[in-house]
């Protein structure tokens, strides 16, 4: 019987996941490589793996991952429709910030990850996927919801920064503003790489860091 051949991302997974480019290898459980569609026209990018996602190997399956399926059936997507994935692909030791050495040492997975899916969109959830893919040092509370259309990997793709899911879980209030963000992607995927539309001007920036804020998040 004929071996159906393997895929270009699913063979950069298996490939992956003995990585020990940075210190991270040594305390994880599993690389945690990414999860959904791999033609996805839609990808996600969040920070790093935490406890849940380390003892899986999904991204996005704590808290933070169940507010996201919320959001993702708002705009009557599922995981299924959509590529999700993290800069880090390793957990952090207590989930602290991504180092700048584990971001050099891990880029180029994620780099490889989108040049095979190809996505149309990127939608980067919080500050190190957001700064890491547009180049820019820019906080996620000045360009969340302004999408950008840039050169990633050697592809055209509209880069679109979103709060990250677990900052609405700590500041209620910000889940609006999430949502109303989430509501333009199905008018950024139909516009494919036309510049959007300019979103509103942003909030002021909070005079108190919510906890969210010291988590690393926005």
């Amino acid at each position: 019987m004929p071996v159906a051949p393997v895929e270009p991302l699913e063979a950069y997974a298996a490939a992956t996941a003995t990585c020990t480019r940075c210190r991270l290898a040594q305390g994880r459980t599993q690389v945690v490589f990414g999860a959904g569609n791999p033609y996805a026209d839609l990808m996600f990018v969040g920070e790093a793996p935490g406890f849940h996602e380390d003892k899986q190997g999904i991204p996005f399956v704590g808290q933070a991952g169940k507010l996201l399926d919320r959001l993702l059936a708002g705009v009557e997507l599922r995981r299924e429709d959509v590529y999700i994935a993290n800069v880090l692909k390793c957990r952090p030791p207590g989930n602290r910030d991504p180092q700048p050495d584990e971001i050099e040492a891990c880029e180029p997975h994620l780099f490889r990850q989108i040049e095979l899916i190809e996505p149309q969109v990127i939608a980067t959830l919080g500050n190190f996927a957001t700064k890491l893919l547009s180049g820019r040092p820019l906080g996620i509370t000045r360009v969340h919801g302004r999408g950008q259309p840039l050169t990633i990997a050697g592809r055209s793709v509209l880069l679109y920064p979103l709060y990250h899911p677990a900052a609405a879980l700590y500041t209620p209030a910000m889940l609006k503003v999430l949502e109303a963000d989430f509501a333009r992607l199905p008018e950024l995927m139909g516009q494919g790489l036309q510049p959007p539309a300019a979103a509103p001007e942003p909030e002021p920036e909070p005079a108190v860091a919510a906890p969210s804020e010291q988590l690393g998040l926005f």
